[in-house]
């Protein structure tokens, strides 16, 4: 069979082997595909029976123009670049990789919280600029540094990566709210369960691991931090629309959120008319929780199973089906 795989630089940039996939099949990889070009993206995929994308749009109309397409394969969690209902339609199953970066996004959420804490990136690019040399001072810090022992952490979505950041966070002495639809029996052991409310007004830091559904779209906002601690610290390395940018940025240039750190914005690659590039105390890196090599090779591997699953007739992690 043929295999496309649109855009596998960033799942892929060479330290990582393809090896899996060729095995199965007639392999072709591309590093980018367009994702506004739709002529493009149908030339890429062509006559090919199994389509691999990670942002790569495949929509009705590109369902409709492939027409040996069977199988969508997604490199990544998400799958609303796909028509998955118009491919249910058509009788092509669309699987995704569940599961992959659980610790590492925890770990980078606390990351982020680390580096707001310390500024450790600043007073190492100080040091190195000479700031310690030339100070009468035998140690100078240029920010308030933050201890967490003690203070509260609330977590808005409390699944696998909600938990991971949940009892790092503990090792490090905090006490840990937890706010979700859905009370497990694992997060009880992490966190005490809240109610919305409780969770933004005893927060000292709130980090969000919940997925982007209507009714989570821009619940960080005007209103709902006006309900949080003065001085409180919010993390996102979930989905950039939970957060109302415009809402966190003014809050941050006020002081009524000391500090941002964010892996993720509302559009990506940032537009540079993004009112957090200019916000006070906001730490921005360019979505990158789920990088690790680590990350990337499941999700490769999960792939390889996904791909030769549908090949056996028995198609897993199935999410229109």
């Amino acid at each position: 069979m043929k295999i496309v795989v649109l855009d596998g630089y960033t799942e892929n940039p060479g330290d990582i082997s393809w090896g899996g996939l060729e095995a199965l099949g007639e392999l072709t990889v591309y590093d980018r595909t367009s994702v506004d070009n739709e002529k493009e993206i149908i030339s890429r995929i062509g006559d090919a029976q199994v389509v691999l994308t990670n942002k790569t749009p495949i929509s009705k109309n590109t369902i409709d123009a492939c027409l040996d397409m069977k199988f969508i394969a997604m490199l990544a969690t998400g799958y609303n670049v796909v028509d998955y209902n118009y491919a249910k339609e058509k009788g092509i199953p669309v699987s995704n990789v569940p599961a992959y970066g659980t610790a590492s996004v925890g770990q980078f959420a606390i990351a982020l919280l680390l580096e707001i804490c310390h500024h450790i990136g600043h007073h190492d690019r100080s040091v190195h600029e000479g700031g310690w040399q030339n100070s009468i001072d035998w140690c100078y810090w240029d920010y308030p540094l933050i201890e967490l022992d003690g203070k509260t952490m609330g977590i808005i979505g409390f699944g696998r990566i909600g938990q991971a950041t949940g009892r790092i966070a503990r090792a490090l002495g905090m006490r840990v709210l937890a706010n979700d639809t859905f009370e497990s029996e694992s997060g009880k052991a992490v966190a005490e369960y809240v109610d919305r409310d409780t969770l933004l007004s005893q927060s000292d830091v709130i980090a969000l691991h919940c997925p982007l559904f209507p009714d989570t779209e821009g619940i960080i906002n005007k209103s709902s931090i006006s309900r949080m601690k003065d001085g409180v610290i919010i993390l996102n390395n979930s989905r950039g629309p939970l957060v109302v940018e415009q809402d966190l940025a003014d809050a941050l240039n006020s002081g009524k959120v000391a500090a941002a750190g964010l892996d993720v914005v509302s559009t990506e690659p940032i537009r540079a008319d993004n009112p957090l590039l200019a916000a006070k105390n906001c730490i921005i890196t360019p979505h990158i929780s789920w990088a690790a090599k680590e990350c990337r090779q499941r999700i490769m591997d999960c792939s390889v199973e996904n791909v030769k699953a549908y090949a056996a007739g028995a198609p897993v992690n199935v999410v229109n089906m």
